[in-house]
């Protein structure tokens, strides 16, 4: 009789783990299709007890993927109850969910935890989450070291993705030097760049200004097999001669190479940047051409505020204050609201063309909250700075000094700009002790040190006044101040 029970129980335990097996996939599968933390709730709920790692890191995942680190953390800590052990799988879905919800030095914890734990070593794909949880969280060097850990502590060498994640946190902090080591370190490890790899290296050199490099980066990238740049790649580069002082030749040459091939249609990106390249370079027509091309038909591609702040921002810097006033006018028509951006470079723009009073409205509209958006502006540092330039420059020095009050009360620190403009405000209008007084508030100041335009207008001012001595002074006060500078 027992020689006849044995075989039924194995039939019996062969059968339950194949019923927990489909209820574990079918439960996997039902769980990616859940986007809200009260459906993964109610999921854990119906399912619970839940039994297996396998179950626990399919709900990790989920709180992962909707940014729910802490739900997902509760989960290792009932794991941990229930003397239910913690696979490396489970400890690199956590390790994302905490870089997810930008937990990174939870990520990092995790890390030393699994350390610490026998039987379980941290692998490449545990490395690339902590990394990616440094690169969201802007943690550019932490993220370098973990990759020279990798290889000290746990043996491991980076793979692609490990890279390549690398290279995105270098991005933001322009760090484009770690970036061309990181790239020289691929070729000699024989992992081949990918696109991703490419883009990131460009972007990174492009906001560190340096287009030459990135140029360099995307002739590497076309000499290479198989590897075809996308539109971020052409938005990166592009993105870089804007950067760079306005390299718009090069920018426009970049978007004439997009236009004929489909997969590379110029998004809003894409012509942003370009936008802004002709507007540092001086040309205003070209940048407006820009913004007509995109409405349309055959781009129909729809601008947003970035798009006006940077057609706004050529127009100031060709004198062309009209146009920019219509602009601003235009973004209402498209329901954007104007931002700071926008209003500081119309303001900027009618100061420069002698519309001292047409600034001072633009202001007192950003200030009022009459912009026509929902939601409240407060006037910056540059928007106060364009108002009393283009007062200086109309010779109301009073209301100039009025708007550095202004400032003050707001909350709003004056820098060395909005001293220069004031002080040049009072200078035109030969105001020598207004002019002075403000050099003098200058020297109290912390953070803001008088600099060469500062002492040239105060200098000025003392000569057409008719006070020798005291320009003489200052020209000795400057010279001094020169001379410890380049010690």
């Amino acid at each position: 009789m027992a020689g006849l029970v044995l075989p039924t129980m194995v039939v019996v335990v062969v059968v339950c783990d194949a019923l927990s097996l489909s209820t574990t996939q079918d439960a996997v599968r039902r769980l990616k299709t859940l986007k809200s933390p009260a459906e993964i709730d109610r999921a854990l709920r119906e399912m619970r007890p839940l039994r297996s790692p396998q179950l626990y890191t399919s709900f990790i995942n989920a709180f992962g993927r909707i940014r729910k680190p802490n739900k997902a953390l509760a989960l290792l800590e009932e794991m941990r109850r229930g003397d239910v052990e913690p696979s490396v799988i489970t400890y690199n879905a956590l390790i994302s969910a905490c870089g997810r919800g930008g937990r990174w030095k939870r990520a990092i914890a995790l890390l030393d935890e699994m350390r610490r734990r026998d039987q379980l070593e941290p692998d490449v794909i545990t490395y690339g989450a902590v990394i990616s949880a440094c690169e969201k969280a802007g943690q550019w060097e932490k993220a370098l070291a973990l990759i020279d850990e990798m290889r000290e502590d746990d043996g491991l060498e980076p793979d692609a993705i490990v890279y390549n994640v690398a290279i995105a946190a270098c991005v933001e902090a322009r760090a484009w030097e770690k970036v061309v080591e990181l790239l020289e370190e691929m070729r000699n490890a024989r992992l081949g760049p990918d696109v991703i790899t490419y883009n990131g290296a460009i972007s990174a050199c492009g906001k560190a200004g340096k287009w030459k490099q990135a140029l360099a980066l995307f002739d590497e990238m076309r000499r290479r097999d198989r590897l075809q740049p996308d539109v971020v790649t052409y938005g990166a580069l592009i993105a870089a001669c804007d950067k760079g002082g306005g390299q718009w030749e090069k920018a426009l040459a970049l978007l004439d190479e997009m236009r004929p091939h489909k997969h590379l249609k110029p998004n809003v990106v894409v012509y942003n940047a370009a936008i802004s390249a002709c507007g540092k370079g001086g040309q205003w027509e070209k940048a407006l051409a820009l913004l007509d091309e995109m409405r349309e038909d055959a781009y129909h591609v729809k601008p947003d505020v970035i798009t006006f702040g940077a057609a706004i921002s050529a127009c100031e810097k060709g004198g062309q204050w009209e146009k920019a006033l219509v602009l601003l006018g235009e973004m209402r028509r498209y329901r954007l609201e104007p931002d700071v951006i926008a209003y500081g470079a119309a303001i900027s723009a009618c100061g420069k063309g002698g519309q001292w009073e047409k600034a001072v409205s633009l202001l007192d509209e950003l200030r009022g909250g009459q912009h026509g958006g929902r939601r409240r502006l407060e006037p910056d540092v540059i928007a106060y700075n364009a108002a009393i330039s283009a007062c200086g420059k109309g010779g109301q020095w009073q209301k100039a000094l009025s708007l550095l009050d202004e400032m003050r009360r707001e909350g709003i620190a004056p820098d060395l700009i909005t001293y220069n403009a004031a002080l040049s405000a009072c200078a035109r209008s030969d105001r020598v002790d207004e002019a002075l007084g403000l050099l003098d508030e200058m020297r109290q100041q912390r953070g803001v040190e008088p600099d060469q335009i500062t002492y040239s207008v105060a200098i000025s001012a003392c000569e057409k006044g008719g006070r020798r001595e005291r320009a003489l002074a200052l020209r000795d006060e400057m010279q001094e101040r020169n001379a410890a500078s380049s010690c």
